[in-house]
């Protein structure tokens, strides 16, 4: 960074490469391939743990079972680290791994299911440390946890390393897995829907669970495909424990901040991609926010009737999507939507739009009243 007349101006940070493992397979070319014919990844579950005859999106035992034979000693990993060391391998580049290159990973509950087992292999710092030693990173494993905003809080973090001069680039990885543990808190909060989630929907009951791991590479390096990272913020408005500002407070001001640090208007922003959990609360609380800011005719989606709340992932994965559809200029419906729930107007999208994106807004709101915003802006290359 640089000092000009008293003014810090922050140095330019970008995200250049970026891969999503999910139920639809280990790349964006694929589950882009799928979503755009309109299929979802979340699927009827027959038995799971204690619960039958539900949806969630999953990623199945074949794939998985194929997937992991691209992992050396593969039996030395859980299932969810497997994942994680297969969602980065295709961009990260080992030779360039140096002591100034960060590593953060995001997740809310890691390797939960391995509980009945040992505390030490639920540990969050000995999984973290099990990837990054995979791919040998040099610095300490930095780890993000903090409830459904972990993905797009990891990513504004190691912005901030690297604006500050802590880190020259920065490789995030944010994943969950499906597992009895999560599937019997979120039941037992009676925010779960046994049929597709419908967000934003005057239908929708609660959420689909499910699972998926997203990976990006930041530095103030410019690639082919970049995005800018123009501005960010998380403020949290400690509302309760599991139930989100009746005002949108806190999503309120995180989005106000952002904007300020991105030196931008509401009117300038092409896109937004919400949190979109399809409860009663959530969708309500994220409609109020965006009318307090002017924001109600932005085209807006919600991703999570595609892939399922995937959690910790669920931000990350969402940001990569969102990234995508400003590289195609077509933004996707907001899938099972079809008749708006909420009290104030909103655009959700029923239909796939073909539309100029340059500038995208990712919101993401979760328990205990975090909130975590982010705002791109579409590189063109030469």
């Amino acid at each position: 960074m640089e000092e000009k007349s008293r003014i810090i101006v922050m140095e330019k940070v970008y995200i250049n490469r970026v891969n999503i493992l999910t139920p639809f397979g280990n790349s964006i070319k694929i589950n882009w391939n799928q979503l755009v014919k309109g299929n979802s990844a979340v699927s009827k579950i027959d038995s799971f743990g204690h619960l039958k005859n539900f949806y969630a999106g999953k990623i199945s035992d074949e794939m998985f079972l194929n997937l992991k034979n691209y992992v050396k000693d593969n039996q030395y990993y859980t299932r969810l680290e497997i994942i994680g060391i297969l969602a980065l391998q295709s961009i990260i580049d080992k030779s360039k791994i140096n002591s100034k290159t960060g590593f953060i990973l995001s997740t809310t509950k890691g390797n939960i299911d391995q509980l009945s087992d040992s505390l030490e292999k639920v540990s969050i710092p000995n999984f973290a440390k099990k990837i990054a030693d995979y791919y040998g990173f040099k610095t300490e494993p930095i780890i993000i946890s903090n409830a459904c905003v972990s993905g797009i809080l990891a990513v504004n973090v190691a912005k901030r390393f690297i604006e500050i001069d802590e880190f020259d680039d920065v490789y995030v990885l944010a994943l969950d897995e499906l597992t009895n543990f999560v599937l019997t808190g979120f039941n037992s909060f009676q925010a779960m829907d046994f049929e597709l989630c419908k967000p934003f929907d005057k239908d929708r009951i609660g959420v689909n669970l499910g699972e998926a791991a997203a990976c990006v590479y930041l530095s103030k390096n410019q690639e082919k495909n970049s995005f800018e990272i123009l501005g960010e913020a998380s403020i949290n408005d400690a509302n309760h424990i599991s139930g989100p500002s009746r005002t949108g407070e806190g999503l309120v001001l995180s989005i106000e901040s952002a904007m300020k640090e991105a030196n931008i208007s509401s009117n300038e922003i092409d896109y937004i991609s919400a949190h979109g959990t399809a409860t009663l609360y959530n969708d309500e609380m994220e409609a109020i926010a965006f009318n307090r800011l002017q924001m109600e005719s932005i085209p807006t989606n919600s991703l999570k009737a595609f892939y399922g709340h995937t959690l910790g992932a669920s931000g990350l994965l969402e940001l990569i999507i969102s990234m995508k559809q400003a590289q195609e200029n077509l933004i996707l419906k907001s899938h099972n939507f079809d008749e708006l729930g909420v009290s104030v107007p909103l655009n959700i999208l029923n239909e796939n739009l073909q539309k100029e994106v340059n500038i995208i807004l990712k919101t993401s709101s979760g328990f205990g009243g975090s909130n975590a915003v982010i705002i791109l802006k579409k590189v063109q290359n030469d």
